[in-house]
């Protein structure tokens, strides 16, 4: 037996923290996460009119989502910063770190005064806002994703882990909802004035909760064993090793990472938006379709984690990945030849279908292409560096690749080519390292 795995037998009560809370625990911060992004993403029409005006409404909507995708490239440096501090204070720490900033930069938003009100400050305290969030999602996948599989029982990983993901689906039903509440409730003139700030008054008050579950974990036995060792033995800087020892690992984690982020962005978040504008949907149909559409994601993402921890992550992840790669420009084209609500729910929970077979799986499987020791430092990198190249600024592109000649196809075409990416990386991830 290693020093390692007699260090993490020697943990005392090493597992304290009941499944369920740390399940809880660990989802909640990514939940809010997501749903400040959805409903960005959902209200993004009323918050170009009120921060970004320019006359043009295309303009005003891609400036707006340029602002959504400025948050993404503080995301590196939150990943940086936050997995180093998960690597070394522990994951507990760094946890409760990342739902505390999300917390503020949600709240900066909902307050934040028009263009109208207080001139060229109010799109500036919006892109502050987006870039404190940013920041702290930077470090809430890989810390929230190390917690997970380190508590979990070794034949259950992938189940545990699928909740961060499926955590994401329940917070987009909450957005939907919400959406769905304040633009069917208030008229559109109310909506744009005022209403739009109240799904992130929402968010704000999510936060203590998630604060309070985080405060009160015990860390994780892996995390506890690494610690053991590293009082015996000289600790090597985590992000140093990352790109030393673990660089391979680091650039393939990457590329597999790209339909992750991508499939997400344009599938999940973006495609609310991309309905009303290319094929004339209202937004309570997109909602409505949305929120159908993500109760299928949610169920699917713990259902893909399940089957993974008995079939084998990457048998599952090519399975998803190979339906997003030759399903989704049909799929489209349907949607375009027979435009109607029925359509619509069919397709997006098609959607949400095949991409709940591969993100269910996708953080327990790049949770075991790092070590213990630079788990979190390792994710945070190379999830946040392909959802920062491919995944924040996918709705801005996508917004003006529809006016080009790929028009209403440009979707299908980027998913299409993350996934061809995804495939190879999953064919050559690294073996897996021990998560307990």
């Amino acid at each position: 037996m290693d020093t390692f795995q007699q260090n993490l037998s020697a943990v005392p009560g090493k597992r304290k923290t009941s499944p369920g809370r740390a399940v809880a625990a660990a989802s909640i911060g990514n939940a809010l996460e997501w749903y400040d992004f959805t409903i960005y993403a959902l209200f993004a029409v009323y918050i170009a009119k009120n921060f970004f005006p320019g006359g043009d409404d295309t303009v005003e909507l891609v400036k707006a989502f340029l602002a959504f995708g400025l948050g993404f490239v503080i995301r590196p440096l939150g990943a940086i910063m936050i997995g180093v501090y998960g690597d070394k204070a522990g994951r507990k720490a760094a946890l409760f770190l990342t739902i505390m900033i999300m917390a503020v930069g949600t709240l900066m938003i909902a307050i934040a005064p028009t263009y109208a009100a207080i001139g060229i400050g109010a799109p500036l305290m919006i892109l502050a806002g987006r870039i404190l969030q940013g920041f702290s999602a930077g470090g809430e996948i890989g810390g929230a994703a190390a917690f997970l599989v380190e508590h979990a029982p070794p034949e259950q990983k992938g189940k545990f882990a699928s909740w961060l993901q499926a955590s994401m689906a329940i917070s987009n039903i909450m957005g939907a909802l919400v959406a769905f509440a304040v633009t069917s409730l208030l008229t559109e003139q109310q909506v744009g004035d005022w209403g739009w700030r109240i799904p992130f008054f929402i968010g704000v008050l999510i936060a203590p909760v998630g604060l309070w579950l985080r405060r009160t974990l015990d860390e994780t036995p892996a995390f506890e064993a690494e610690r053991a060792s590293a009082e015996r033995e000289p600790a090597s800087a985590p992000l140093k090793l990352v790109f030393t020892e673990y660089l391979g690992a680091l650039l393939k984690g990457t590329a597999f990472s790209i339909l992750w982020a991508v499939c997400v962005y344009v599938l999940i978040i973006y495609m609310p938006i991309f309905v009303q504008r290319a094929f004339g949907f209202a937004p309570s149909q997109a909602f409505t379709a949305s929120l159908i559409g993500n109760v299928f994601l949610a169920v699917g993402c713990v259902f893909a984690g399940t089957i993974s921890d008995k079939i084998g992550r990457r048998l599952m992840l090519g399975i998803a990945a190979a339906a997003m790669l030759v399903a989704v420009y049909p799929l489209l084209a349907w949607l375009q030849s027979s435009p109607t609500l029925t359509t619509l729910i069919i397709v997006q929970s098609l959607f949400c279908i095949m991409v709940s077979g591969f993100v269910g799986v996708a953080p327990a499987t790049l949770s075991e292409v790092f070590p213990t020791h630079i788990r979190s430092t390792g994710m945070s990198l190379a999830y946040n560096t392909a959802v920062t190249i491919f995944g924040g600024f996918a709705p801005a592109m996508l917004t003006w690749l529809s006016t080009t000649a790929i028009g209403n196809y440009a979707p299908s075409l980027y998913v299409s080519a993350a996934a061809l990416i995804s495939l190879i990386a999953i064919i050559v991830l690294p073996k897996p390292h021990s998560t307990n």
